[in-house]
């Protein structure tokens, strides 16, 4: 068997793995332009696949799955998923891994006007085996951020890799958006710094080293088989590392489909202004 024959033999393959005609599941629409490449799973959200045969509520089942990106309706083949929805889940899994184990380019802080620094871990490999080096800042960042940051401020947004680098497309919105909100309320922002292989205990270590009043930290979530590209916003009124985690609020799940980066930023930007009137966050932040 030639390569066309085997390219033939697995679009028709892949034609059969299509969803029952009137389903909204994997349209022709997702399929490669190319003849010879195969369709591309993670076009489709598990939002709108739904495979159940001869279902009792259809419209309930799908008005369900609107609200949850769960793999609900994926049905069966025998024992086993049937094999577009086994597809999406490693195609969904190998986007998490990509997340984790990939490094945001050094170039892009740099890009964004950023002031570059690291934290005491020296490789990938020892960001995801030492939690406890990915909490404090190297020498060398510790004089960069005591020098080019704004000692002082009343608010310090850092932004850090974390889990996911892919979560750093939500910066482009969410910055923004927290800068314009504080602005309404008559607060500036100084520069921003970025930590790479960052936990995020890191802004504890950042808050004594400039006496910022609230630090905001922009990280990178732990990615799931429902997104790669999820941030969650720690801010924590003068942090330092004798602080307990409860000292901390958190906004999470941010990203397109999740709450989005504009929508996010406008309400961190409002817990912030509550953070320097009460002087408190956390557990003793009274929302």
């Amino acid at each position: 068997m030639n390569e066309a024959e085997i390219k033939r033999l697995v679009r028709e393959v892949l034609a059969g793995l299509a969803p029952a005609p009137g389903t909204p599941a994997a349209p022709a629409a997702t399929i490669a332009q190319d003849p010879g490449e195969c369709p591309d799973v993670t076009a489709v959200s598990t939002k709108d696949e739904f495979f159940v045969p001869h279902p009792e509520n259809r419209d309930g089942y799908l008005a369900m799955k609107q609200s949850t990106v769960a793999r609900i309706g994926v049905w069966r083949a025998g024992p086993r998923y049937n094999t577009w929805s086994m597809l999406h889940f490693r195609a969904d899994h190998a986007t998490a891994q990509d997340a984790v184990f990939m490094d945001v380019d050094d170039e892009w802080p740099i890009a964004q006007g950023f002031v570059a620094g690291q934290s005491e871990c020296t490789s990938k490999d020892e960001f995801l085996t030492r939690p406890d080096l990915g909490r404090k800042l190297n020498d060398a960042t510790k004089a960069k951020f005591a020098g080019g940051l704004t000692r002082g401020a009343k608010v310090t947004i850092m932004v850090g890799d974390g889990l996911s680098s892919s979560a750093m497309v939500n910066i482009p919105e969410i910055l923004p958006a927290i800068k314009q909100g504080l602005k309404g309320f008559g607060i500036d922002v100084g520069p921003v710094p970025y930590v790479k292989y960052c936990r995020v205990g890191a802004m504890d270590d950042l808050g004594p080293l400039i006496d910022s009043e609230v630090v905001v930290l922009l990280i990178g979530e732990r990615p799931g088989l429902a997104t790669g590209e999820s941030m969650s916003a720690y801010m924590a009124y003068k942090p330092n590392p004798g602080r307990p985690e409860s000292w901390r609020t958190v906004v999470s799940n941010i990203y397109r489909g999740g709450t989005p980066p504009a929508e996010a930023g406008a309400h961190v930007a409002t817990l912030i202004k509550r953070m320097l009137d009460e002087k408190a966050s956390g557990v003793d932040l009274k929302l």
